[in-house]
């Protein structure tokens, strides 16, 4: 499996140059553990996490107002990062060893997703809820951003709902729903009448 199959994006970014104020509130509103900061071209050029905001105001050298100074004062440098194409089982070893909780996907420099703890775990240990979470992903992609055939899944049996346009589309769907991590059986229900 590849970062692409299971990086969160597009990502959330702050630049260097905004306030601290404005990364607390991504962090406080996403509930994100970092953030990768970019330049004012978006490339990568460091990370703001909670542990760096905390560090900055226990120090004393934070303006007493909430959320004072600039991200760039607070952020650390250049993370681990990784590309889309990289094995997750690669990306995960680097994240337990350089302890680090969130990885910024980059093309070229600039931060194309976000892959976290979290996200690896779901692919080491698919729980129900991320396997009914990523089944309804895929086909709502497919189905171009609609939640047009909601998916339940319960003890590794996944249930479609709704209608197709033809076999070709049902057989895509099941497909989806099949090859997800979590899931060994595909049921269908259409609507009768």
């Amino acid at each position: 499996m590849h970062v692409k199959d299971i990086m969160t994006f597009p990502a959330q970014t702050v630049r260097a140059d905004a306030p601290l104020g404005d990364a607390v509130t991504l962090l406080e509103d996403r509930s994100y553990t970092a953030v990768p900061v970019v330049d004012d071209s978006g490339a990568l050029v460091g990370m703001i996490s909670e542990v760096d905001v905390l560090r900055r105001r226990l120090s004393g050298s934070a303006p007493r107002e909430a959320g004072g100074g600039r991200v760039r004062e607070a952020m650390s440098g250049l993370p681990l990062s990784a590309w889309p194409d990289a094995d997750v089982i690669d990306v995960a070893d680097a994240m337990v060893n350089r302890d680090a909780h969130t990885v910024p996907v980059v093309v070229e420099e600039h931060v194309v997703g976000v892959v976290s703890r979290c996200d690896v775990l779901r692919t080491v240990l698919p729980t129900e809820r991320a396997a009914q979470r990523e089944a309804q992903r895929r086909v709502d992609v497919y189905a171009d951003g609609r939640h047009h055939w909601p998916v339940t899944v319960r003890d590794t049996v996944a249930t479609v709902e709704g209608t197709f346009d033809d076999d070709t589309e049902r057989a895509v769907v099941e497909a989806l729903v099949r090859t997800t991590m979590g899931i060994d059986t595909v049921r269908v229900v259409e609507p009768t009448g």
